[in-house]
């Protein structure tokens, strides 16, 4: 219903020679946004094997700002394999990165807890690696989560130990300009924002708060000046801990992996509104404390969900989602390295790449569609403390 009328707005603004309003052509602009990401994804899930573009994995890690920190490997979709193809160094910690919706510019935090804290734009580049546009500082200490918006106006840093969010336009070359916005949210109990996340409509934007168990949700204006408005706040299990969040490919559900308790929470969404309805356990292992759920991840055709645990019980638990309920039934465990701190699947969903943090590498799984479970691991060695991976789509050799 909502397609029709916006395809008869569009209809009446071209018969009578006006111009769509600035919020329909926002509308029109994030859908055309999302489309085009979705269609990159298919296009190189499809094509990687082939000539000219390739699928690309970067990796964000902490290093010192000497040594190299971000790290681009040519992936084989055959085997699983990589081949090193280009490094940049010079940014201390980019413990987290986003790709912009285009493909052609890569954004890095740079996890410092003082007032060099800042994010870090770079232009993907075949021949040299990511190179280095521009920074700006957050304004909040240790940065470590960033996210652009899908219609690639903007991006959003979550400070950790800052307890904020800070919110930052991007211009047409991919350069960050200073920062026009800031939300911090501590008061007598410690906030730690941990990550930032648009909904999949690019109306919403979820942040998670560890320190106080809630979730933010803010509504992205519509217009050519883009500014978020605190819309809503979700209080989660006490002493949950809220890390990192993800939707479900139907729009329907949401789900966040919970550090301290080690559970996820299945989440209803509906139109910037999340209910939570199940809390499942990720960590299994007894006792209170020593829990560190980290990531959460959804396979392509969203029959499987799976998340990262640390500390007591390396690996990666794997759920099943019922596809008329969105809750989650757990089906397995997947021993990984030391402390996997981030993980991700290849967009067809062949593989599944875990950052072990503490054993220095990058081990890669194949994936079986039809059960969900993890074989056959092969190792990428010779990085040290990898904690982020990202697809570098567009990105030529």
């Amino acid at each position: 219903m909502k397609e029709e009328e916006e395809e008869e707005e569009e209809e009446a603004a071209a018969a009578s020679g006006g111009e769509l309003t600035a919020g329909h052509a926002w509308r029109k602009g994030i859908g055309d946004a999302i489309k085009l990401m979705s269609a990159m994804l298919v296009s190189v899930a499809v094509s990687c094997g082939a000539d000219g573009e390739r699928l690309h994995l970067v990796a964000g890690s902490y290093a010192d700002k000497t040594a190299p920190g971000i790290f681009v490997y040519e992936f084989n979709p055959d085997n699983g394999r990589v081949n090193r193809v280009g490094e940049t160094s010079g940014i201390a910690n980019p413990s987290f990165l986003a790709l912009a919706p285009d493909g052609k510019h890569l954004y890095s935090v740079s996890e410092t807890d003082d007032d060099s804290a800042s994010v870090h734009a770079f232009r993907m580049d075949g021949d040299r690696g990511p190179i280095h546009l521009n920074a700006q500082l957050t304004g909040g200490a240790s940065p470590c989560h960033v996210s652009v918006e899908p219609a690639g106006r903007f991006l959003v840093a979550a400070n950790y130990t800052g307890g904020s969010i800070t919110v930052f336009p991007l211009a047409a070359d991919g350069s960050i300009a200073p920062a026009t916005q800031k939300f911090g949210f501590d008061d007598s109990i410690k906030s730690h924002l941990h990550c930032t996340v648009f909904s999949p409509d690019g109306k919403f934007l979820f942040a998670t708060d560890l320190g106080k168990d809630r979730i933010y949700g803010f509504r992205v204006t519509p217009d050519d000046n883009p500014r978020l408005t605190l819309d809503s706040s979700v209080e989660l299990e006490k002493g949950s801990g809220p890390r990192h969040l993800v939707f479900h490919p139907s729009g329907k559900y949401a789900y966040v992996i919970n550090e301290l308790a080690g559970t996820v929470t299945a989440m209803r969404y509906d139109n910037g509104s999340l209910l939570p309805f199940q809390y499942a356990l990720s960590d299994t292992t007894s006792g209170k404390g020593g829990k560190g759920s980290a990531d959460i991840r959804i396979s392509p055709d969203g029959r499987f969900l799976y998340s990262s645990n640390r500390l007591k019980a390396d690996g990666i638990a794997i759920f099943s989602i019922s596809s008329s309920s969105g809750a989650l039934t757990r089906i397995g465990n997947q021993p990984t390295g030391a402390h996997p701190r981030n993980f991700i699947l290849s967009p067809d969903g062949q593989f599944l790449l875990v950052a072990s943090r503490d054993r220095n590498d990058v081990e890669t799984f194949r994936r079986n569609p039809d059960t969900g479970l993890l074989e056959n691991s092969v190792q990428i060695t010779g990085i040290s403390k990898p904690v982020c991976l990202v697809w570098g789509i567009g990105y030529r050799v």
